[in-house]
């Protein structure tokens, strides 16, 4: 699955992330979900030990696998990466574009992820040179995965100064509210974790086939 393909303006795509069960990462290659995330920040209640993950290299070609890090040694994000485990590095942490340097050296994609209070922590973020941003609520210490929202209109009107950059949008995306976020952020991509599972790591695929109806509607 190409990123450039995730990433297109032309069509919205769903991301579903903290994945940590195989037989939940090949049902949603069944239905034909565009990107899987499964987060290896030993902190996360859906942390996937990579020792654990050697099952991902199997997805290679079927679905893109992003690796979702927080504060992470960069170099053995970027070797999880090499080793053929993931496509594509998700710093969701406190990194600065500093931080991000020799992933871009390295001409590894990433996503960087921000935390959203207002549109203050946006003022850097096209520094990252990142292939894209996910904007997400605001989760100190936890790094996402709250099922909180946002202010999505500081989302849209970030896109609306920045076209040529692709924006996921996460933070509390659920089946009943999928089809507003779409709506009003014109993202390029959901993400959601919290609210296509009936546990933390475990997908509820009702949840999913709903996420996935709203982003196919989409014109």
């Amino acid at each position: 699955m190409p990123l450039a393909r995730f990433l297109s303006p032309s069509s919205p795509s769903l991301k579903i992330c903290g994945v940590t069960l195989e037989q939940d990462a090949w049902k949603l290659v069944e239905l034909g979900v565009e990107a899987l995330g499964v987060n290896f920040w030993p902190k996360s209640k859906r942390y996937l030990d990579p020792s654990q993950a050697g099952w991902l290299q199997s997805l290679s070609g079927r679905i893109l696998r992003v690796g979702v890090f927080v504060n992470p040694n960069i170099e053995e994000a970027i070797e999880l990466v090499r080793a053929g485990m993931i496509d594509v590095i998700q710093l969701h942490g406190d990194e600065t574009p500093e931080t991000a340097e020799p992933i871009r050296l390295a001409g590894i994609p990433f996503i960087k992820a921000i935390g959203v209070h207002g549109a203050g922590e946006l003022d850097r973020a096209a520094d990252f040179q990142a292939n894209a941003l996910l904007l997400d609520a605001p989760a100190p210490g936890v790094y996402g995965g709250t099922g909180e929202t946002f202010d999505w209109s500081v989302a849209a009107a970030f896109i609306g100064k920045h076209p040529g950059l692709p924006v996921i949008l996460a933070g509390g995306i659920v089946p009943g509210n999928a089809v507003a976020a779409l709506a009003a952020v014109h993202p390029s991509a959901l993400d959601v974790a919290s609210g296509s599972e009936s546990a933390p790591g475990i997908k509820d695929f009702e949840k999913v086939e709903a996420l996935l109806a709203a982003v196919r509607a989409v014109d």
